[in-house]
């Protein structure tokens, strides 16, 4: 996971692979494009060293079900292989024109382009690594960057048993366009919560280091071209307790930083060197 060398399996290989796809996709951002070429190449990290790695499927592949007892059925045919760049070309314009056109909202349209990229399912294996590494990254075009905190393959593993049901809900009747796409749009967005709310949770667990508040203070009043009081610096230092705030003021008044030109609860106070 952290570079060493000495791979055991393809198992670890694929890890590794997986970690540097995700690190492209961070450093990269909203810059990174959505193309055909940047999909083969995540595809191609996926998948390692194999020999069909970042490259579409040369025979058909179709989605299977197998249950504990042994029996299969084929949940979706997906798009023939010969079928495959084209559909891929057309999806990557889909998406491209979705977006300078405002079809919908950009999460909107971001799930709906995961759906026809698993129901295209481009590639003999490694559909679903894709998929979701393209969806992290059709987030980063949408302005949503949370997914740099919080894993969302680890969010929809953790609900994958609705994930394959929704898939199968919308991948029905895809092929004559009169498929529902919104059980997995709405699956989707749902997890786009969930990931929020996880960071919005860890982000509460966060301590400010030490010195932190003060600093704030200190650069609010900085930014202050005349008088100020208080409530100036409560609006622009909201984490900040009021009696803090009186505290560092008194502190920097004792240190010829600022002076009070009034008393009172609406005392007026003023950087030294700064004249009305």
């Amino acid at each position: 996971m952290f570079g060493k060398p000495g791979l055991k399996d393809r198992d670890e290989e694929e890890v590794r692979g997986y970690r540097d796809a995700l690190k492209w996709i961070h450093e990269q951002g909203a810059k990174l494009a959505i193309t055909e070429t940047t999909l083969l190449k995540l595809h191609k990290l996926c998948r390692g060293d194999i020999w069909d790695a970042g490259a579409y499927k040369e025979t058909d592949v179709d989605i299977v079900q197998t249950y504990a007892d042994g029996r299969s059925r084929v949940r979706f045919k997906s798009v023939p292989a010969k079928q495959t760049p084209r559909a891929m070309a057309e999806m990557v314009e889909l998406w491209e024109r979705g977006l300078r056109e405002r079809w919908v909202h950009p999460l909107v349209l971001a799930a709906a382009l995961n759906l026809d990229f698993l129901c295209i399912h481009p590639f003999r294996d490694g559909n679903g690594r894709v998929s979701r590494l393209l969806f992290l990254l059709a987030c980063y075009h949408c302005g949503l960057e949370v997914g740099r905190y919080i894993s969302l393959e680890r969010i929809i593993e953790d609900n994958k048993d609705r994930y394959y049901e929704v898939l199968e809900q919308s991948s029905q009747h895809w092929h004559e366009g009169k498929h529902d796409a919104w059980p997995t749009i709405n699956f989707l967005l749902f997890i786009l919560t969930l990931v929020c709310k996880e960071f919005e949770e860890r982000l509460g667990q966060v301590k400010s280091p030490r010195g932190a508040k003060t600093e704030m203070v200190e650069h609010a009043i900085e930014t202050m071209g005349g008088e100020f009081g208080i409530n100036d610096i409560e609006r622009l230092c909201p984490a900040v307790s009021r009696d803090m705030i009186r505290r560092l003021l008194r502190d920097l008044k004792a240190a010829g930083r600022v002076e009070c030109l009034s008393r009172g609860p609406g005392a007026k106070w003023r950087k030294r060197g700064i004249t009305s």
